[in-house]
């Protein structure tokens, strides 16, 4: 076998296209087996709903892979699959596609090395399945949770696109393939600023391989031509939002062109102001990355956790750091370091490319994301100094990449072991079982990587929508009580009467907003009473908002510190806030929307906790299967047939016990959520628990409602199994083993 030199690699390969090609379709397979057949928790259901009905997500707005999305459902649209699968293999297809360009990267640096063709693609296919089998990245294109697969896309496309230009720069018109990499730098921003990453690994190849071959006016006026054109995808926002769809976060609205155009051009630093505030993200109000959430170390320390992930996720339960995971993590670091190192030997210029983009999408990209400290590495700490989940999701680009470099160095490992036993292609051969570490992470990431059967999203949200009375106002707390809500409705057309009222977003000032127009009599969406017929009483539409203050008075609501008691009185109820309580926007709104929807709308509660707590409304709190509604009446004197309060040990809540029945056992339903061997993701366990609260109560209620002893059996047997899940379930957790 021979190598060849630097000159030779850039005159003489020939890209394997058709190689990368295969690849990347064994990939998309993969996927596609282990793919989730719906929705999933966090933002997997507001990006499919987006998609499907052209809305704006939360910002910045991701306005380019709205726009894809939607185009790739509707080509996936005569193949009749559901609308969340399409777009779930929309993830799948763009991982994929990048796992296809990190293989020609692979080959074009493995190439120096082996002289014989075959081998080099059989090289180059173990890269890319390590990098494609990365926990992360096969859990990340399993469902379309984040924007994140179209940007490793875009990466690993500019990367490829890149380096090509490189090895063709003295051909005439080889500029042409930096002018599309910029372009899609420049249009994969406004889809998520995660494209623009590998921007400085081209800065310093371009000055590595001579910046005057682009110093041309002709050149610089296209390059600066196609940025524009890439940044102006960015006026779908401010377009659609004037359209006024169902979700429409943020409202970038804009009343004139030219400021306008000043915020797509200046990415939101001028111009129109809500455009602008979308675009720059203002109301997350982040901290300048000077002002660190958590010392560096400590925020290194959680990258580390979860690169250890990568490689052998299942072979240990626990998301801590573990022994048993160590020689994996050292394996692969290391093959990904001698990947690096054998490209500095192959061409000094790849190997500052590669160098600087490892650099980026690591200790840069830490740096910039400055999150506070790790979800489960410092659980010690209060809630407030750590993330709400876990972020391994921001270095997916990362750790695809890694895992292409250690196949890289996994097949430099090859070559010296076949030249050391003398070169000959019987050496290769003999050899070449070394590759079998590439499907290391394969097998021992399979279980927690994939989301094949999991419904348990889409049926948590099934289960509240259908326990709300028609027309109902639900008052939701987080993004996992709301975001799977809202594609129930939006891509399901299910419940749509129901208006879901997220409390987190009663401090915007476009939210309120937005709950009265969509409530308004000609927008309100009817009651199918036919999805379950006879489950709920019918009930007249109602004939206003869900709220009737103006606009003007929306804008002035504030926090307020009380100058002294403060009763706000309902029909039937009346709750006193004492002095010097505060009530803040969120409240106010909250307390207003319950004040002029309840005489039409029933009022309900994903949780007794959160937002009821704090308006002490608990005390008038009745359980409906998983929500609560708030009862028009005092429960501890007035006449309440059917209701049964539970026992003190278990939370002694009151329940409408023949409803929650009902419910329970004719209308939910528990794919995912009753029976499972690994939930992954710690951060929703919360999700099963309450299941498990639900089950054990309702077993209490029936008991001291003098219930059948089986029912009462059969609940606190199905209230074991939910538990086990809510531990992680039976492979998911160090203290349960499967049955």
């Amino acid at each position: 076998m021979r190598e060849m030199t630097e000159g030779q690699v850039a005159t003489d390969m020939r890209p394997p296209y058709v190689g990368a090609f295969l690849s990347g379709l064994g990939v998309f397979a993969l996927y596609a087996v282990t793919l989730a057949p719906t929705t999933a928790f966090w933002d997997a259901s507001e990006y499919i709903a987006t998609a499907h009905i052209l809305g704006i997500p939360h910002p910045p707005g991701n306005s380019f892979f709205v726009v894809l999305a939607k185009v790739w459902s509707l080509l996936l649209a005569p193949t009749g699959l559901p609308v969340a699968v399409r777009i779930n293999l929309f993830a799948a297809a763009t991982s994929a596609a990048a796992s296809g360009c990190f293989y020609l990267i692979a080959h074009r640096v493995l190439t120096a090395w082996f002289g014989e063709v075959r081998f080099t693609r059989f090289a180059a296919g173990a890269s890319t399945l390590i990098g494609a089998t990365a926990f992360t990245v096969w859990n990340q294109s399993t469902v379309n949770e984040k924007v994140y697969t179209l940007s490793v896309f875009i990466i690993a496309l500019v990367s490829w696109l890149t380096i090509r230009w490189y090895d063709l720069r003295d051909e005439p018109g080889s500029e042409r393939y930096l002018l599309w990499a910029g372009f899609l730098v420049a249009i994969g921003s406004t889809s998520h600023l995660m494209s623009v990453l590998p921007a400085p690994a081209m800065m310093v190849l371009v000055l590595m391989a001579g910046p005057w071959r682009l110093l041309r006016p002709a050149f610089l006026g296209r390059a600066l031509t196609l940025v524009l054109l890439g940044l102006s995808f960015n006026f779908v926002l401010p377009i659609r939002a004037s359209l006024d769809p169902v979700i429409n976060e943020g409202d970038p609205t804009c009343e004139a062109v030219a400021p306008t155009v000043v915020a797509v051009f200046t990415m939101g630093r001028a111009g129109c102001g809500p455009l602008a505030a979308n675009l720059t993200r203002e109301q997350y109000q982040t901290p300048p990355v000077t002002e660190r959430k958590a010392p560096f170390g400590a925020q290194m320390a959680t990258y580390m956790q979860y690169f250890e992930w990568q490689w052998a996720r299942g072979i240990d339960p626990s998301e801590l750091p573990s022994p048993l995971r160590l020689p994996f993590t050292a394996l692969f670091l290391i093959l990904g370091i001698v990947g690096l190192a054998s490209a500095w030997r192959t061409d000094r210029a790849i190997f500052a490319y590669l160098a600087v983009l490892a650099s980026t999408l690591t200790v840069a990209l830490v740096v910039y994301l400055n999150f506070r400290h790790g979800y489960s590495l410092h659980a010690e700490l209060d809630q407030a100094q750590r993330e709400v989940r876990e972020r391994d999701y921001f270095f997916v680009a990362g750790f695809l990449f890694w895992g292409s470099l250690a196949g890289i160095g996994l097949a430099w490992t090859w070559h010296t072991l076949a030249t050391g036993l003398g070169g000959a292609t019987r050496m290769f051969r003999l050899t070449s079982p070394v590759l079998a570490i590439a499907l290391i992470p394969l097998m021992l990431n399979w279980g927690w990587a994939s989301r094949a059967g999991d419904y348990a999203a889409r049926d948590w949200a099934y289960d509240l929508l259908m326990s709300v009375e028609p027309y109902g106002v639900l008052f939701t707390n987080g993004d996992n009580d709301t975001f799977p809500l809202w594609y129930l409705q939006e891509v399901e057309g299910l419940r749509q009467d129901v208006t879901v009222v997220v409390g987190q977003y009663l401090y915007t000032d476009w939210y309120p907003k937005q709950l009265q127009q969509l409530t308004e009599p000609e927008r309100q969406r009817s009651y199918e009473a036919d999805v379950v017929p006879g489950l709920h009483a019918a009930r007249p539409v109602p004939q206003r908002p869900i709220t009737v203050l103006d606009h003007a008075t929306m804008d002035g609501v504030a926090a307020i510190r009380l100058p002294e008691d403060v009763t706000i009185s309902f029909p039937k109820l009346a709750v006193t806030y004492p002095e010097g309580m505060v009530l803040d926007r969120a409240q106010q709104l909250a307390l207003r929307i319950i004040n002029d929807s309840v005489g039409e709308r029933p009022i309900f509660f994903s949780s007794s906790a959160g937002l009821m707590t704090q308006l002490g409304l608990d005390p008038w709190g009745v359980r409906h299967g998983l929500t609560t509604k708030l009862e028009l009446r005092n429960l501890e004197t007035d006449e309440h047939v059917g209701l049964v309060q539970g026992s003190p040990e278990y939370g002694a809540d009151w329940y409408a016990l023949a409803q929650s029945l009902k419910l329970y056992d004719e209308v939910y339903l528990y794919r995912g959520l009753k029976e499972r061997n690994v939930w992954f993701d710690r951060s929703t366990l919360m999700i099963p628990f309450q299941y498990y609260a639900l089950a054990l109560q309702l077993s209490d209620v029936v008991a001291l409602a003098g219930g059948d002893p089986v029912t009462v059996e059969r609940l606190e047997s199905d209230a074991a199994s939910f538990q086990v899940v809510a531990q992680g379930g039976y492979r998911g957790s160090p203290t349960l083993e499967e049955p």
